[in-house]
């Protein structure tokens, strides 16, 4: 989903799927999935069965049972024995499975933003966000922010009911992999979809500036072009603000994992000591 052709903001999400549909040979199915990517208009799903460009789907959101039909736009990587994934897009696009309000993309790839729920309501939403009301929103844990369903402002905290911020398959063996034999360490805080602009720098001098995907007090993902390698070092600074001084911290790889047929990893980052 490039960022030029995305119609409203994308979320990293890990959302549990029943698919429902008729293979080439005519016959029903139905199979359990789970999201890699999704936003407003679709998603990106990972699937044992192999799917077919056109085909439709009837998909289940079975954290919160909503259900729509869904046509299979291709597959986004080559399929393995352990499946592959695929780009699906409503059929109608007034449906909203997911149970979060996007809002159009702004343009602005550093502008922070996070799921919220309305305290009033349970509405949950991505919401543009500054650099202050994060700070209030790690403080405090509440901003009173404008519902469109309640007609006011009201109080917002942290999406928890809606979502499952689980974590991405497979993380458990990559830590274990890297040699971090206590991956249950690094769950001791609850993970939240923020996406805030960061700093990464490594210990050879060199620099980006992006954008995180999840975060928790202990560490965030994000992801990247650059090849940052399993344990490896690192100062970070999350959120960055432009305008401020940063002040890094230091921080270690604990998960990388390639994006098929792109040059972008996936990097999962503890902190290596308390924030």
């Amino acid at each position: 989903m490039p960022a030029e052709k995305r119609r409203s903001e994308r979320l990293m999400l890990t959302v549990p799927l029943l698919v429902t549909g008729t293979d080439s040979q005519g016959r029903r199915f139905n199979e359990d999935a789970r999201t890699v990517i999704l936003n407003r208009h679709g998603a990106l799903i990972q699937i044992t069965r192999p799917l077919l460009s056109g085909q439709k789907l009837r998909i289940v959101n079975a954290l919160c049972h909503l259900e729509a039909e869904f046509s299979v736009v291709g597959p986004v990587s080559p399929r393995t024995e352990k499946g592959g994934q695929w780009g699906v897009e409503y059929l109608n696009g007034q449906k909203n499975i997911w149970g979060i309000q996007f809002p159009p993309p702004s343009g602005d790839r550093a502008e922070p933003s996070g799921v919220l729920e309305c305290r009033k309501c349970h509405t949950a939403e991505l919401k543009r966000l500054s650099l202050i009301e994060v700070e209030v929103l790690e403080t405090s844990g509440i901003l009173n922010k404008a519902c469109e369903k309640c007609g006011s402002n009201t109080p917002w905290g942290y999406a928890e009911k809606q979502l499952s911020m689980s974590a991405p398959a497979g993380e458990a063996q990559m830590l274990k992999e890297s040699g971090f034999t206590r991956p249950s360490d690094l769950r001791r805080h609850t993970r939240v979809s923020m996406q805030l602009p960061i700093l990464v720098r490594d210990y050879y001098g060199g620099v980006e500036i992006t954008k995180s995907e999840n975060m928790s007090k202990g560490g965030f993902c994000f992801v990247s072009e650059k090849n940052y390698q399993m344990g490896a070092g690192i100062m970070v600074v999350c959120p960055y603000s432009f305008t401020e001084e940063a002040i890094e911290v230091p921080a270690r790889v604990v998960r990388r994992r390639e994006v098929s047929d792109t040059q972008a990893k996936i990097y999962g980052v503890r902190y290596e000591q308390p924030r």
